[in-house]
This record gives structure tokens, sequence and C-alpha cells, in this order.
């Protein structure tokens, strides 16, 4: 575990220690005089940390990193590249991109995130912003095709294997993530019992009255291969990584990218996985015990065949940000990509390969430290429902995808 690893675990239980570490190695890294660090722990931040530091001379500066355990990809950051591409993304002042040793600094931001606005709106707390930020959220999914078709091209296979994005999605699967988080030695505690993970991952699942005749087990081969990054495909200049987390909603009228650990040229169907998954289904990711009072969520089992039913119930802020990622983004680009016989024939199993990744393998669903025994059983059922195909009654995800498929 590196120190940034560290810093980003101990800020949650010891943040006084933490934030003496990670004085020392910004002291250490940039050529700064910083005599005082101040974390900001928060649920968006499940693989980083962020804060402010303190000049000798009194002005205050923004920092922010991503921190991963399996990281093989050395080049991360590309704000440059996002910035010359079009995104109207925040720069960095300073910044270190040495594998293990990736931070950067901003002058402050004043404006919210989008994580915080969606949030205050869905618990009534700020219902008046929702017009301002669907606006918003509409001009930035369009902006958001345009560079999709301005910067479209091909990519080579070795090209591909080092796009940052990988680290997100197949590096997380074939490295040591998958194998800490649900190894043969782990178990998790659902609502009746708590159950060995090798039972948990090859059992059969009906969801919702959706029978999916995959297992887990059968969910995460399938995904491993598909998402092999060694393989040469179209591509376009994206951040990667822009759920609300790393967007900023500027004075109320317009959207700031922030944060490009996982920017650079990658397929454009990976680029929006992130923003679609946690952006709409991920609240319980991050309030897991506030969602475990407003689901409910019941629970049978069979000798292989596991039912789950529950009712997650989606905010119109989250309907909002589905429908323009779909609508303006998604349907044109799997359009404008089987027009020039470039759509994967399989880009509909990639897609939710990908999707699979994002309850599976953020954070860990066996961790009753974080997890209520409801919300492990809710992150399961989605993770099954992202990666696998229902065969009876269509899933949300399923059905999002049949219209998509219907434009063609």
């Amino acid at each position: 575990m590196s120190l940034l690893q560290r810093i980003q675990q101990l800020q949650f239980t010891q943040k006084a220690e933490a934030e003496r570490l990670l004085l020392d190695f910004i002291n250490g890294v940039f050529p700064l005089q910083v005599v005082a660090c101040e974390l900001r722990p928060q649920v968006i931040s499940l693989n980083s940390f962020n804060g402010f530091i303190t000049l000798a001379d009194g002005e205050r500066k923004f920092f922010k990193t991503h921190t991963e355990q399996d990281n093989v990809i050395d080049e991360y950051y590309n704000a440059g590249l996002l910035a010359d591409a079009g995104y109207p993304v925040i720069q960095p002042i300073h910044s270190s991109t040495t594998a293990g040793q990736h931070l950067l600094i901003y002058d402050v931001i004043e404006s919210p995130s989008v994580f915080d606005v969606a949030w205050a709106i869905e618990r009534g707390d700020d219902a008046e912003s929702l017009p301002a930020l669907t606006a918003a959220q509409n001009r930035a999914d369009d902006a958001l095709w345009a560079i999709y078709q301005q910067t479209i091209g091909e990519q080579s296979a070795a090209d591909s294997a080092n796009a940052p994005i990988h680290q997100l999605f197949y590096h997380r699967l074939a490295g040591g993530r998958l194998k800490r988080f649900y190894g043969q030695q782990t178990t998790v505690k659902l609502i009746d019992a708590v159950y060995d993970l090798r039972e948990v991952r090859s059992v059969r699942w009906s969801i919702n009255g959706q029978i999916y005749g995959e297992t887990l087990n059968d969910i995460i081969k399938r995904a491993i291969n598909l998402l092999q990054p060694t393989r040469a495909d179209v591509s376009i200049i994206g951040h990667g990584d822009a759920h609300n987390g790393n967007v900023f909603f500027a004075d109320g009228q317009s959207l700031l990218y922030f944060d490009p650990a996982f920017a650079g040229r990658h397929h454009p169907l990976l680029d929006i996985v992130k923003p679609i998954f946690h952006n709409v289904f991920a609240m319980w990711m991050y309030y897991p015990a506030e969602k475990r009072r407003t689901t409910p969520v019941r629970f049978s089992r069979g000798d292989d065949l596991w039912t789950v039913a529950y009712d997650y119930n989606l905010h119109p802020v989250r309907r909002m940000f589905l429908q323009s990622k779909v609508e303006r983004v998604l349907t044109p680009l799997v359009i404008e990509l089987a027009r020039r016989g470039q759509l994967r024939s399989d880009w509909r199993a990639y897609f939710k390969a990908a999707l699979f990744c994002c309850p599976f393998l953020t954070l860990n669903l066996a961790d009753a430290d974080r997890f209520p025994p409801e919300i492990s059983l809710l992150g399961l059922a989605m993770a099954v429902e992202m990666g696998g195909e229902s065969d009876t009654a269509r899933s949300a995800i399923d059905t999002i995808l049949d219209n998509v498929e219907r434009s063609l």
C-alpha cells in the first residue's frame, strides 16, 4: 500500500494523522512552503481524497488525488489533452504524475459539485435548482457529443492497452481487487445469514421478476474477456471518470470538468459508463444507511436460485441525468458508429460489462463496516442486472438499451 492509499483510508478514522502524513508528502514533492493540510472526508471520495493546503504566506489552495491499489497504468491526469479537445476543464497549477505520487493542486474552487447539488435536490433541500441543472446538463451533453464527433479516430491495440480508463474496469477485474473483495475466503452478511462468496458467485438470480441465466462467475468471466484492453478499436478523447463528483456547477449555469485522472483516448462507450451508473443508480453506495431506510429489499433462496425484490425508485434528478446522457450521447453515438461501420457487434455486452464493474468493484460489497446487509444484497443484485441479460421481464438498463438498439 502506497503512502497516498494509506492517507485515503486514514482520513475517515485518524484524520489528524492523515493530515500530518500528507503535509510531509506535499512538502517533499512540491516546491511549496505548505504549513497546514486540511482533508475533507466525503462520501463521494470512494477511492480518492481532497482538501485544502495553506502556504506560508497564508494563501490557500485546493488539492485532489485518486488512489488505486492495483495500478498498472503510468500516465494519468491528461488535463491538457482535454482542454485542447474543447472540454471546459479546470487546470491544475501544480501536479505530480509520478506513479504512486499522483496529486494535483488547484486554485480554490468555490462552485459546488454537481454531486452535492443533485443530492440536495433529491433530499428536497434545493428543488428550485433542478431546471437550471437540467439545462446545464443538456448543454454539457450536447457539447460532449460534439467533442466525440470532432475527436473520433482509430486507436492501435498498443495505445489502447495504455489508456488510463482501463484501470477502472479491466484491471480491477483481472487484478488484485476482485480477489481481495470476493476471494475464496471471503464472506458477506446478507439479510438472513452470512454467506461464503463461493456460493454467492455460483447461484443464479431472479431480480424483480427478471430471471438471469448466468451466475456472477459467468458474468465476471465474460467481462474479463470483453474488456480486454489490448484491442485496436475506435476511440475519442474523453474524461473517463466524469461522474458528478468530478463536475462543478459553475455560477448555477454551466458544468466544469475536474480531476481528469483517467482522461485520454479510449473507446467512447467506456467514457460514459461511470456517469450513467454513478449519477443515476448508485446513491446507495454513497449513503448506505439512508438508502437502507428508504429501500425495501426482500430476499429468498432456493438450491441454486436466489430471489431478490427491491424498490429503488429513481428521483426525477436521477432520471434527468439518465435521459440526457442516453438521448444526447449514447443513442447518437451508437447510430454514428453503426453508420461508420465501427460499431462492435458485441457493443451491448461490452457496455454492460463495464457497467457491471461499477456496483461490483468500486467498493467491497462484503465490507460489513460500510454496508448494511440489505445494501450489500442490493449492490449484488444491481451488479447482476448491469452485467447480465434479463430473460423474462426487462430490467431498467436492458429496457434502455433495447430502445437504443431500436434506433439503429
